[in-house]
């Protein structure tokens, strides 16, 4: 990728050990307003979001190939792919941050901690929601990083390494560039986030109420979390804190947390629909002036129209065609802590994306952090028992003539190893 000029973040104060999790928080709320302003109003008021938002980057295409332009508003044709990254940088993050410790552990422009990335499908009528490990070990191809010169390609390196290598300037479009020879899809939009937000973010929000299977403790994030069973709202700064807890969930693993962030963002989805938060201009705004003031943006989302154009494509992804997934892989045996890529299911999930085939999950697809909630209302089967696959329509009223029977979209059924869950399967959080 011919990464351009990027601006610099400012990064503001960051709690202590660094929020893996705060980009969901982030893109859930991004996500509401590129939902959202599809509405007149909630469009002006993204658009004067916008005018105070930071610059933007660009995320040139190798070749000098440009990047798509977003489906146009009446068209709502084309597909979406969008990447946010959140880094785990220390510094500028206030006096409680800068020891040893903390500066041993993330300063400059940090690691790529939480990547995730948004597939709309070509025709809208489905989306997954990809969470990439931030322990994979992936190749990274050249990148121009901040000297002027370039960083050279690695055939194996770890993905969060993947933004430093790039530097303030490039980092983002260096990421992007990794995603996109991991999938084989061109990603035409980015953004990067900063860890000051969070906070603020989750309360943007109201609050996420989410269901606890057992007691959630930890007391490694900030504040520390003594949550009991049952369903919890969850805001500010205890928010922030479950969404990156490593050591109150699953099995203690980063594929532990990103389950959890599942269980969450499934949760907000859910709310957020029925809130009615997609057709509030006030709640638009509030979210926007929050995401924005803490992001940065790549060039192609810089024009509000971009967003609208988006939000026409997501607004026709119901519930239970949004599906998240967190990227195939499989402990590496001979470096504990790092995993790799499982080759088989991962190839079966690019080809559905690059396809913009739904994606179907397994029926034990939870992840390592997540059960079924008992109490809440079984989402209906589908054909072949699978979580994720598209319901026919039903057949239409006679009319007296014959005509041929609609045929069914195709599905791309992922392996029973690949881990994540439907926005409308409602899930615990649990320590396993």
């Amino acid at each position: 990728m011919d990464d351009d000029q990027v601006t610099a973040v400012r990064h503001g104060r960051l709690r202590r050990r660094g929020p893996f999790g705060f980009a969901v928080a982030v893109v859930a709320a991004a996500a509401a307003v590129v939902l959202v302003s599809t509405g007149s109003v909630a469009a002006i008021a993204t658009w004067q979001v916008v005018q105070h938002a930071r610059p933007s980057v660009s995320l040139a295409m190798p070749g000098g190939k440009s990047a798509k332009p977003a489906p146009a508003l009446t068209a709502q044709s084309g597909e979406v792919n969008m990447l946010l990254v959140a880094t785990d940088t220390r510094d500028g993050q206030g006096a409680g941050f800068d020891d040893a410790a903390n500066r041993k552990a993330s300063s400059g422009v940090g690691n790529n901690d939480t990547n995730i990335l948004v597939h709309i499908s070509a025709d809208h009528t489905n989306m997954a929601v990809v969470s990439f490990p931030r322990d994979l070990i992936v190749p990274i191809p050249a990148c121009t990083n901040d000297e002027g010169s370039t960083t050279p390609a690695t055939s194996a390196a770890m993905l969060n390494t993947a933004l430093s290598r790039g530097g303030e300037q490039h980092g983002l479009a260096c990421v992007a560039s990794t995603i996109a020879g991991l999938t084989g899809l061109q990603i035409d939009y980015a953004g990067k986030v900063t860890f000051d937000g969070v906070v603020a973010m989750a309360t943007a929000v109201g609050g996420v109420e989410v269901c606890l299977a057992t007691p959630i403790r930890d007391d490694d994030v900030t504040p520390a979390l003594d949550l009991q069973p049952g369903n919890q709202k969850l805001t500010g700064a205890e928010a922030a804190a479950f969404l990156r807890s490593r050591h109150g969930v699953g099995d203690r693993s980063d594929l532990g947390r990103i389950s959890n962030q599942q269980t969450f963002m499934a949760a907000l989805a859910r709310q957020t629909v029925s809130a009615g938060t997609l057709t509030n201009p006030a709640k638009v705004l509030r979210l926007a002036n929050t995401a924005f003031s803490n992001m940065v943006l790549s060039d192609t989302l810089s024009d509000p129209a971009t967003l609208a154009r988006i939000a026409l494509a997501v607004n026709t992804v119901g519930l239970s065609n949004m599906v998240f997934v967190q990227y195939p892989v499989y402990d590496d045996p001979d470096a504990p802590g790092r995993v790799l890529e499982s080759p088989d299911a991962a190839a079966t999930l690019n080809r559905a994306l690059q396809a913009n085939e739904p994606v179907v999950l397994g029926a034990d697809s939870l992840g390592r952090s997540a059960v079924r909630d008992p109490s809440a209302s079984a989402a209906p089967s589908s054909p072949s028992g699978t979580d994720g696959a598209p319901t026919p329509d039903a057949p239409a009223a006679s009319t007296g003539t014959t005509s041929e029977p609609a045929t069914p979209p195709a599905t791309a059924a992922l392996p029973d190893n690949v881990s994540g869950q439907r926005a409308d399967t409602v899930t615990c959080a649990a320590k396993k």
